[in-house]
């Protein structure tokens, strides 16, 4: 093994030396990288392999290279690049195909390959480098649209690029993100021929031996792709995406006619057409574009194109009476009144327009409990409070299991200071699963301490603790201690924690509360930091190193700390804690003894 390594650092020898030659790097620096170099090698030639060690070793020759890069830069030498930096990229291309042998089953190193050799424009190598992966991981389809990208953007093969999709087909015949790729391909290939031709025939060339085939120019391979994919894969959405790409290019309207035709034949019960149709009206061509077109004119012709695609969304509704399609077509309304404009009477317009659907989707029973709330919104914003709370009480009447709607209107009645809010609270109660219903106790509780005594609201914490899941009780512990702090100040905090200490399960914030309360008393007492520190280790002490770190800071700083508890607090805190959290203790509490945390 020692004459393999000295032999690959002899191999070294030529290219450091033109590194020392040509004023890069200082003698001293060059016995630096033989050095590292050497103890690289030892790790990646010894008998047991670590990725880590191959990783290293590669980490460390392209930072090599970055620093030949900028020294370059600095100095404007530009020559040897041969004889230094490919000598470098080659040895570094020689460890990647022993760590991709060696550790087959990793895509993140074939990827880091993949990124190397493109960097490097190591084309010849990247192939195989694509053929060798896609070999052993077949079942990913991300990586042959990847290949094949690079064998038609980088290389410029549209065969090998094709072959590459046929072949990923095999493997995956009903993967749509393939299809749509492939499709895009031919369609980007037919595109860089016409371009070719065209431009050939405007400079009066001789096409000779190029033939291009006019099936290919007008896109039929692409045809082909998109009839075979929508055998294998049915859906309005594949099909809109399809014709989304083709729309891209300008010598597809046939294309574009056959995919329209097949959607509205195929799928004309389906929302997502019918939303397509309509927004197609936008995209007409309008009032011819000019300078001096009046900022009114431009407004009266928008709203025609908006008017013709709600006709569309109309007849949709009429035919389809679904709860998606009004969604599509509430979408579609709100949308527009996002959209900027000057004419006052097209955004009075747009609102009107937007209200209307929404009350008729509402009226039909078919409106989704999401839209409710952009609703209520709404209506908030154009100041329509009254409009707003009834139909906040509508939702909760609809989905009534729903917390966040009954959320929604509390919110909503809160904020108008409406009066039945008590029994709104109450009713919300008995609609919503106990599981659901934390956000609604959080709620109650900040508003009965705004409008309530504090015995009332108490009692309402107290109510809470039972009411809730175990899990969301630590949620409301925590705001029942902020709150007795707040309003009976210490002694109240204190007798809150006092109640609570054996009411189990606690969160580590709970006990960090009480402490910090503590601590900002001007007679703070070390003896009952410590008591809540030794409760909150009870409950995560195996867990938490930084909760012994914190304990035994407060004995080295605290007036009434003891240093001298330290050593204990650090035996105990390797005995108790468990796994990885010895090691970060241990870690962290060696830099605490430094001074350095």
């Amino acid at each position: 093994m020692a004459e393999r390594i000295e032999q690959r650092i002899e191999d070294r020898i030529p290219e450091l030396e033109q590194l020392e030659r040509v004023g890069l790097f200082t003698r001293k620096e060059i016995r630096a990288v033989i050095k590292k170099s050497s103890a690289l090698e030892y790790k990646i030639q010894r008998r047991a392999l670590y990725k880590e060690d191959f990783i290293s070793y590669i980490q460390y020759e392209i930072n090599l290279l970055e620093l030949i890069r900028s020294r370059r830069a600095r100095t404007g030498y530009s020559f040897k690049k041969d004889e230094i930096e490919y000598s470098i990229v080659r040895r570094i291309d020689g460890i990647f195909r022993r760590a991709t042998t060696k550790w087959k089953d990793d895509l993140q190193l074939w990827l880091s390959y993949v990124a190397f050799c493109k960097k490097w424009n190591k084309k010849m190598q990247l192939s195989k480098v694509f053929s060798s992966m896609l070999a052993l991981h077949p079942n990913k389809p991300a990586l042959w649209i990847m290949a094949a990208k690079w064998e038609m953007e980088d290389r410029l093969s549209s065969e090998s690029a094709r072959q590459l999709f046929l072949r990923a087909l095999r493997f995956h015949p009903e993967c749509p993100k393939l299809y749509q790729e492939y499709f895009r391909m031919e369609l980007m290939n037919a595109e860089k021929q016409r371009k070719e031709k065209k431009a050939f025939e405007q400079a009066k060339m001789d096409l000779g031996e190029f033939n291009y085939s006019e099936e290919v120019l007008r896109g039929e391979m692409a045809r082909i792709v998109y009839r075979n994919a929508i055998q294998k894969i049915k859906g309005a959405e594949f099909l809109l995406s399809l014709l989304s790409i083709a729309k891209l290019f300008d010598f597809t309207q046939d294309l574009q006619k056959e995919i329209l035709d097949n959607l509205q034949t195929g799928y004309a019960g389906d929302p997502h057409v019918w939303d397509y149709m309509a927004r197609q009206a936008l995209e007409t061509e309008g009032l011819p574009s000019s300078e001096h077109l009046s900022k009114q004119s431009k407004a009266l012709d928008m709203a025609r194109k908006e008017e013709r695609c709600c006709a569309v969304f109309e007849e949709a509704v009429a035919s389809l009476p679904t709860e998606e399609m009004w969604k599509c077509y509430v979408t579609f309304c709100l949308e527009r009144l996002k959209r900027k404009t000057n004419s006052e009477e097209l955004k009075q317009k747009r609102l009107e327009r937007v209200l209307s659907v929404f009350s008729r989707a509402h009226e039909s029973q078919q409106l989704s409990a999401p839209l409710y709330k952009q609703w209520v919104h709404l209506l908030v914003e154009v100041d329509l409070p009254g409009k707003a709370e009834e139909v906040a009480a509508a939702a909760t009447g609809r989905f009534s299991h729903l917390v966040d709607l009954w959320e929604m209107r509390l919110s909503l009645l809160l904020k108008l200071n409406r009066d039945g809010v008590a029994a709104c609270f109450q009713d919300a109660f008995k609609a919503v699963a106990a599981k659901d219903t934390l956000p609604l106790w959080i709620l109650q509780v900040e508003w009965s301490e705004r409008v309530n005594s504090n015995a009332e609201t108490e009692a309402l914490y107290q109510k809470s603790l039972l009411a809730t899941l175990p899990a969301d009780s630590v949620t409301m512990k925590e705001k029942y201690l902020e709150w007795a702090y707040r309003s009976g100040g210490y002694k109240k905090a204190k007798k809150v924690f006092t109640s609570l200490q054996e009411n189990r399960p606690f969160s580590l914030e709970f006990f960090k509360k009480m402490m910090q309360i503590e601590k900002e008393q001007e007679s703070c007492k070390m003896f009952n930091i410590r008591e809540y520190y030794e409760r909150a280790l009870r409950e995560f002490g195996a867990t938490e190193p930084d909760l012994w770190l914190d304990y035994i800071r407060d004995e080295l700083k605290h007036p009434q700390g003891k240093p001298e508890n330290c050593g204990s607090l650090h035996w105990r805190a390797v005995k108790t804690l468990q796994g990885q959290a010895v090691d970060t203790f241990i870690s962290k509490y060696t830099l605490l003894q430094a001074g350095h945390l």
